[in-house]
């Protein structure tokens, strides 16, 4: 949402928004953050920065156009003007831009995804994409449809999958049995995400396209060690794994909201 009057900052094409093009400019952030302490007038900005009034007074105004800064007559010297920074409409447009790099990273919160349904894709299905199944239905309390499946399932979950689940997130997962790919052929999926790099080359197609995903998570089921460093791996790969899942909420909610879904 835009305060009233302020120009679409972080609208793009085929480059990055217009605010950060504006602030990546090394003299114009040189000029932001002066006038962040304070009002001033152009002799002092030229000061402060090391450049000529006249190049000053030029980037001064794409700022001024870009609706960031507002220039005051001098209530002293009426032939002067001070050079006021609007901080509020700096923070929106500093966070309106990080969401047109990705949806979680919009200032206002996302709403739960619709009913969508998403497949989480690795090898054996014992350890990876079961933690990815189980955390998007906790972080969605059941509304997303998830479902796990293996091109070459293990016969069992690895017990330190179990194990992470319930100690980390309150998950129980101790009935889930992994599932072979070739059981949801014909079935229907918003999105695919696979989640090892093997499994990325061997995920068959689903029908009406879906969206296709790619997370490259290393295998915590690797032996490292001993058991302690097994489940230490198990722990930084359901960490991995819980942020991503977090960050695909608002894609989902994106998802549900684009392609209008009853």
């Amino acid at each position: 949402m835009y305060l009233p009057g302020m120009p679409d900052l972080a609208r793009r094409t085929t480059g990055p928004p217009v605010f950060l093009r504006l602030a990546a400019h090394p003299l114009r952030w040189q000029l932001l953050t002066a006038l962040a302490t304070g009002d001033h007038r152009v002799r002092e900005l030229g000061a402060q920065v090391g450049h000529p009034q006249s190049l000053v007074s030029y980037h001064l105004r794409l700022l001024r156009d870009a609706g960031l800064v507002t220039a005051t007559r001098s209530s002293f010297d009426g032939r002067d003007s001070y050079y006021h920074l609007d901080l509020d409409r700096c923070a929106h447009a500093l966070a309106d831009s990080g969401s047109a790099l990705h949806p979680a990273l919009r200032r206002d919160p996302v709403p739960p995804p619709g009913p969508l349904a998403v497949l989480f894709v690795c090898t054996g299905n014992s350890s990876r994409s079961p933690i990815a199944e189980s955390l998007l239905r906790h972080h969605t309390a059941g509304a997303v449809t998830v479902t796990s499946a293996g091109s070459r399932p293990k016969p069992r979950l690895h017990p330190h999958t179990i194990r992470v689940l319930r100690g980390s997130f309150g998950i129980d997962a101790a009935g889930r049995r992994p599932r072979h790919l070739d059981t949801l052929a014909g079935q229907r999926f918003d999105h695919v995400i696979t989640l090892c790099d093997r499994a990325r080359e061997t995920c068959p197609e689903f029908p009406d396209r879906p969206r296709r995903t790619h997370w490259s998570v290393r295998d915590p089921a690797t032996p490292e060690g001993g058991t302690d460093a097994t489940y230490s791996a198990f722990e930084r790969a359901a960490a991995d794994i819980d942020t991503r899942v977090r960050h695909l909420l608002p894609v989902l909610a994106a998802t549900y909201r684009q392609e209008g879904l009853p």
